[in-house]
């Protein structure tokens, strides 16, 4: 079961091929500009020649749905689409903010928190349970203040992502920790990807739209008389 995996929901541009649940390759990037329209498709290719296929061996597109970067979701969902179409084979979708407690789950936390920056003080954000990783709750754009996450002050809870940085600085969580140097990645997609696709979870790709979560914040041009 051949897959590509595109995430591009954050500064990491992000592209895997999975045969299974195996990870095939990997290439990714972090990028302060944000290089999703330069690097998505290089990186598909390097990412089908490391894995040793074709794109026409690929058997279903995954893509990390958001939240996150409006453009860069735009991008790699506009690209998926593109390959489902043209090879006629079905398209998965990842909560993003799911597919990053995946590394941090088992590890004696009550709470994993991923936080991906939203700018000034927002932050896009779910709370899952440390061992199971349910969701406890809904995925948020939420303004950050020093009584965010108050209901966790007396658990053992581990904030990641871009957005852990500002929350270390303003959250008075005395037991909580902070990994801010962490990116939604495509190769955190494939076990949910499989899940899904075992149970021919698909999208309608003529329908699909990102999880944006919230409307395009784009530069207002000055009127001119």
């Amino acid at each position: 079961m051949k897959i590509l995996h595109i995430e591009t929901s954050s500064k990491n541009c992000s592209v895997a091929i999975s045969d299974g649940e195996e990870l095939l390759c990997l290439c990714e990037e972090v990028s302060e500009n944000y290089k999703q329209s330069e690097s998505l498709h290089t990186f598909v290719e390097w990412a089908l020649e490391g894995a040793k296929i074709t794109l026409q061996d690929l058997e279903a597109v995954s893509l990390g749905m958001g939240p996150g970067s409006y453009t860069g979701l735009r991008i790699g969902s506009s690209s998926a689409k593109g390959f489902c179409y043209g090879l006629k084979i079905p398209l998965v979708a990842v909560n993003s903010l799911e597919t990053m407690i995946e590394p941090f789950l088992g590890k004696d936390y009550d709470c994993i928190i991923p936080l991906l920056d939203a700018r000034r003080m927002e932050v896009y954000t779910a709370v899952f349970e440390g061992n199971s990783g349910e969701m406890l709750t809904q995925t948020e754009a939420k303004i950050l203040d020093e009584t965010s996450f108050q209901e966790f002050k007396d658990n053992k809870v581990i904030f990641v992502g871009d957005g852990a940085k500002k929350a270390k600085e303003i959250l008075r969580l005395p037991n909580a920790l902070f990994e801010e140097n962490f990116y939604p990645s495509a190769k955190y997609l494939i076990k949910k990807a499989v899940e899904k696709f075992n149970k021919k979870d698909f999208e309608d790709v003529a329908y699909f739209e990102p999880f944006y979560l919230k409307d395009f914040q784009g530069v207002k041009k000055k009127k001119t008389s």
